[in-house]
């Protein structure tokens, strides 16, 4: 048991070492081709495979007519060996050796491809032959590798072999079925084998100009291909060092273009971005060099009247309660009804104050009672506005929502009233797809609402926009003679 285990958790451990082999060398191979640049890859590309067809059909041309011209030199060499025995019998029967080398010497110089011919007798002696004064080759008469039977019954035999010409395909044809002997006629490759040599040559000649072509081909393709994408790599470098007015030219209207394209108007909208950040940094100091402006302009105020009102009162209650301790007692009920009434007043105007800075509503009771006593004592400081307010609120919406969104209601309506001199101003506040909605209409004067965005002379406008913008709302505002309408919205 323990063998099968030990043999069967060794198994993984070889076979995944092939493929981790096979993956590091897959990963070398990528590096190194990923560090060639395309041009290279391409030229090389179609160098291979321009080479690669080019070799192979050279080679499937080369088999082809080496095969075809065998069977055509066979072809040849039977019928030639068949019409030399026929048209040998007359000079054997005649015993005329000077016709039958005649004949034998004829054949060979009418056919380019013969190299020998000779014709024994039925006992195998040699009767005539074309080997001239260099004698007849003796090994020729007991070949090896075929048996030499003369009774052939006007069968014609083939067989090749090896010699210093090179390959010699030999066609052995009887006379009158053997019995006056055999023709021997030795065929050579030699001009054959010129010719599919010839053929070869142009055929290689002709793929390394079609190599070169495709070199050609390739290198304008590369360049056609290379030089937009290069173009758009230093756009993308000049974009990264901070040229946001950097564009990558358009060449065609083919992928390349699409993209360079698609990369101007990335590059457009983030110079617009950055132009908007740049603005709204920009409006965001100015707002917060106001607001720090308004805090102590605030704080002065408020000091103020803490000094000349409460201040003032509470100095007046403390000579009056000295001058009640003084004073007898028919006084002193008199006395104590005026300070009552100081006291009462310095609460009011102490409970004032702190509505200004935060009314206490708003933590109590909600949005919807803050605004309703804000808007009447907005009617008391505005006599002539009249304010319609519609608020519609399931429940109470989550603090920094209510603040928001009574601060810019509160905005919303000191503008109308203090600077567009409106004499309505409506304030309607629902809920609607998960987001509550505030919105502040008035029949004032109106105003150049982008020409104020584009000042940012407005720290009021653009508080309005940072708080909804800060809940991740949205703050439009359209404004024309017949009045300004204000529309908030922040998700819940």
């Amino acid at each position: 048991m323990s063998a099968s285990n030990a043999s069967t958790t060794g198994v993984p451990a070889i076979t995944s070492f092939p493929s981790r082999r096979l993956n590091l060398w897959a990963e070398k191979i990528w590096r190194v081709a990923g560090a060639v640049n395309v041009r290279t890859k391409i030229l090389g590309m179609v160098l291979a495979l321009t080479t690669m067809l080019g070799l192979a059909v050279t080679w499937q041309v080369r088999a082809v007519m080496t095969s075809v011209f065998a069977d055509e030199l066979e072809n040849r060499g039977v019928s030639v060996a068949g019409d030399l025995a026929s048209r040998s019998i007359d000079p054997i029967l005649l015993n005329d050796t000077y016709a039958l080398h005649q004949l034998l010497r004829e054949t060979v110089l009418n056919h380019p491809d013969a190299l020998y011919a000779f014709v024994l007798d039925p006992r195998g002696e040699v009767l005539a032959h074309t080997f001239g004064d260099e004698g007849f080759p003796v090994a020729l008469l007991n070949p090896d590798g075929i048996e030499m039977s003369y009774n052939m019954h006007g069968a014609i035999r083939h067989w090749v072999y090896n010699s210093n010409e090179g390959l010699v395909h030999e066609m052995i044809a009887p006379i009158m079925d053997g019995k006056a002997g055999v023709v021997r006629l030795g065929l050579t490759e030699k001009r054959l084998q010129a010719i599919i040599d010839v053929v070869t040559g142009q055929m290689l000649l002709t793929t390394l100009a079609v190599a070169m072509a495709g070199i050609v081909a390739a290198m304008i393709l590369t360049w056609l291909l290379t030089r937009p994408i290069l173009d758009l790599v230093k756009t993308t470098q000049a974009v990264g060092r901070g040229d946001l007015q950097a564009r990558a030219p358009h060449w065609a209207e083919d992928e390349i273009g699409t993209l360079a394209n698609a990369f101007n108007q990335m590059v457009a909208e983030l110079e617009a971005s950055q132009r908007a950040i740049a603005e709204k940094e920009q409006a965001r100091h100015m707002l917060l060099k106001k607001l720090i402006t308004a805090q102590e302009e605030e704080r002065k105020r408020i000091a103020r009247e803490l000094h000349d009102g409460v201040g003032q009162v509470l100095t007046s209650l403390m000579v009056g309660i000295r001058t009640l301790q003084r004073s007898d007692v028919a006084q002193q009920e008199e006395r104590i009804d005026e300070l009552c009434m100081i006291a009462g007043e310095t609460l009011e105007q102490v409970r004032t104050l702190s509505r200004e800075l935060r009314p206490s509503l708003l933590d109590d009771l909600g949005l919807a009672a803050a605004l309703e006593r804000h808007a009447s004592e907005f009617a008391r400081a505005y006599p002539g506005v009249q304010i319609d307010l519609h608020c519609a609120l399931s429940g109470r919406l989550p603090t920094p929502t209510e603040t928001a969104l009574y601060r810019i209601v509160q905005e919303a309506m000191t503008n109308a009233a203090r600077h567009g001199k409106a004499t309505v101003i409506s304030v309607l506040i629902g809920q609607r797809n998960d987001s509550v909605q505030a919105i502040v209409e008035d029949n004032g004067a109106g105003f150049d609402v982008d020409a104020v965005r584009r000042r940012q002379s407005s720290v009021g406008i653009f508080g309005m926009s940072e708080r909804a913008e800060l809940l991740g709302g949205t703050l439009d505002i359209e404004s024309s003679a017949d009045g300004t309408t204000v529309y908030a919205e922040i998700p819940l």
